[in-house]
């Protein structure tokens, strides 16, 4: 599969612009809407996005081109979406462009508490977002934060809204199950509250 490392995580269901330069990444680009308009998304673990020797994380998602614009100088913009996790069982030599042999990696089916559990971490992701607002940090809107009856896809959603970085992002995406996916995010919400509150305390 053609890959696109980058700085970031991608979740299923989250949606990920990118604007692509680099000439390997315009290859990578027409390849792939003259076939299947998808590659897979892996974290840089050691380097840069720009020049390659970038060292990469073996956990991904694969994001499916839903609209593309190609400028005058041969540049493209992408509106990429998240559809489903991987695991890199190889990567190839970047000729052309990074590639890897990948396997899909879906989720087992949610436990019989996942619901309750799940209202639990939306109810502390509002919090947190709406204490993270009211420092004037840059977050998602708490009344974005919403729950439904696909409680894999939910738990990947609640995971893009809370306000984590890379590092923590992929441990929500390569969590096993639902429940674990959950449980890493309610400890991550519950610390960055607690930090939070200081703040707001003066502290």
């Amino acid at each position: 599969m053609p890959m696109f490392p980058l700085g970031t995580v991608l979740l299923p269901g989250e949606y990920l612009p990118l604007h692509v330069f680099e000439p390997r990444y315009r290859e990578l680009v027409r390849d792939c809407m003259a076939g299947e308009p998808e590659f897979g998304v892996a974290l840089i673990e050691r380097g840069h996005e720009v020049g390659g020797g970038d060292s990469r994380f073996d956990v991904g998602c694969v994001a499916r081109i839903v609209q593309l614009a190609e400028m005058t100088d041969g540049r493209f913009a992408l509106a990429t979406v998240g559809v489903r996790r991987i695991r890199v069982g190889e990567w190839l030599p970047d000729d052309p462009y990074p590639r890897a042999d990948v396997d899909d990696w879906p989720d087992e089916p949610p436990a019989g508490d996942d619901v309750d559990r799940t209202e639990a971490v939306a109810v502390t992701l509002r919090r947190v977002l709406a204490m993270a607002a009211e420092l004037g940090e840059t977050v998602a809107p708490a009344s974005e934060v919403t729950t439904d009856d696909d409680l894999v896809l939910t738990s990947y959603r609640l995971a893009a809204m809370a306000p984590v970085g890379p590092l923590d992002q992929l441990a929500l995406l390569a969590a096993p199950t639902v429940s674990a996916r959950l449980g890493h995010l309610g400890d991550f919400l519950a610390d960055t509250e607690t930090v939070l509150a200081t703040r707001l305390g003066g502290g």
